[in-house]
């Protein structure tokens, strides 16, 4: 119930404060010798955007906090899947600290995949479902490795197999 209540406020209190620590750990990079433009200017720039957005989504959510009370009583009790929130949080703080060692490609297939199935609902999990969701996920994990391999010239992280593609 209370997060029917009061989710938008509190969400959007988080994302206010994610983009302020963004925006002033932006300043701790050191400045561009060669451009005006150094490694500071997109995350100043996303931190920004989440302020104002953060901001605009605070205002409305306080704006209409009555309504929400009141829609949230007539509904009734709270029937959120925690489950799948708790399996997709775990998905990504393993997919974080595995990304390193095991490199972009495997460590992506694996998350991407898994963040699919999770986040499928029950009646699409059947096998044409499953080879679905891998196709997609093969196809986006090798359109991204070559698009920042090639296109932006980024090196991702090899990990175990070094791919010289």
């Amino acid at each position: 119930m209370f997060v029917k209540k009061y989710g938008d406020i509190c969400v959007s209190i988080f994302f206010l404060v994610v983009g302020i620590a963004l925006i002033i750990g932006a300043r701790a990079f050191p400045k561009s010798a060669v451009v005006e433009i150094g490694p500071d200017f997109m995350p100043t720039v996303i931190g920004v955007i989440i302020v104002l957005l953060s901001a605009i989504l605070l205002a409305q959510s306080i704006k209409g906090l009555k309504a929400a009370v009141a829609k949230a009583e007539a509904e009734g009790p709270d029937d959120s899947d925690y489950k799948r929130v708790l399996s997709s949080l775990i998905l990504s703080l393993v997919y974080v600290f595995v990304l390193q060692p095991v490199g972009f490609i495997i460590s992506t297939f694996v998350y991407l995949f898994g963040q699919i199935f999770v986040l499928a609902p029950d009646e699409n999990r059947t096998k044409k479902d499953i080879i679905l969701y891998l196709i997609i996920d093969v196809v986006f994990v090798l359109v991204v490795f070559f698009l920042f391999r090639y296109g932006f010239k980024i090196v991702l992280p090899a990990g175990i197999f070094t791919i010289n593609l």
